[in-house]
């Protein structure tokens, strides 16, 4: 009776050891992730997997309204691999890593703009993420009112056959736009793909909207009450925090926290 009930100890043992880690992830949401795996959080995933020694699984579904309810909460998945770090639907690991809304432009012959006071932001055409029906609904956009540039800033709603951070380098591509002001891991990722030299400008908030921030810690997102998994996770950050720079570096995710690029 001892032997069968340590054999059936080990089976079920083994059972949990074999559980999958189970994502929640948007099929179609470069550079963050994509079905077929290719985007950061897809192999930021694997890494957490592999370091875990479990095979991995995904719950697919785009993210819009009700993604955490309906992945997390419905219980497909167990992992959300990027939320803001102050995400008040999930229970949130450390962060690994920072990142800003940034300016991009076409290889300039003069140097960038050092603030949202230079004169050139109110002459520009300048394209900005929108999510909603205001054009200033982003940190830049509200600094691009304040500082009198609303009427030149041509809005890109977020929703679209493409993302809107593609369709503004694009823009900026075929001289339609002059800058843009685009979270900071789209704008890595999209200005490297663009055909022609594009670069990354921080421009800090106007000191009248410091309580609006424009760089956001970025985290894991697990379900509340999930204390083990998200513990298991903050040990893995201290960890491998290297190998994420790595692939965060991969797809050129500008860094507002020291980390390269």
């Amino acid at each position: 009776m001892k032997r069968l009930a340590l054999l059936a100890s080990c089976l079920a043992a083994g059972a949990a050891a074999a559980q999958p880690l189970r994502v929640c992830a948007d099929p179609d949401n470069l550079p963050y992730s994509h079905q077929d795996r290719t985007g950061f959080e897809n192999r930021i995933a694997q890494l957490i997997a592999d370091d875990f020694g479990l095979p991995l699984e995904y719950a697919w579904l785009p993210d819009r309204r009700g993604f955490v309810r309906k992945t997390l909460g419905a219980g497909l998945c167990d992992l959300v691999v990027g939320v803001p770090a102050q995400f008040e639907r999930t229970a949130n690991t450390r962060p690994y890593y920072r990142s800003s809304y940034v300016l991009v432009e076409r290889a300039p012959d003069a140097a960038p703009p050092r603030d949202f006071a230079d004169p050139r932001l109110r002459q520009w055409r300048i394209g900005v993420q929108v999510p909603g029906d205001d054009f200033a609904a982003t940190p830049p956009g509200h600094a691009l009112a304040q500082a009198g540039a609303i009427a030149n800033v041509v809005g890109f709603p977020i929703a679209g056959g493409q993302p809107a951070a593609a369709r503004i380098v694009q823009a900026l591509a075929r001289g339609e736009l002059d800058a843009a002001f685009v979270w900071g891991p789209q704008a890595g990722y999209y200005a490297r793909r663009a055909g022609l030299p594009l670069q990354l400008h921080h421009v800090p908030p106007p000191p009248s909207l410091k309580e609006q921030p424009f760089s956001f810690d970025i985290a894991m997102g697990v379900r509340r009450g999930d204390r083990d998994l998200r513990e298991r996770l903050d040990d893995f950050i201290v960890r491998r925090q290297a190998d994420i720079d790595r692939i965060l570096a991969e797809y050129g995710v500008p860094r507002a926290d020291g980390g390269a690029p």
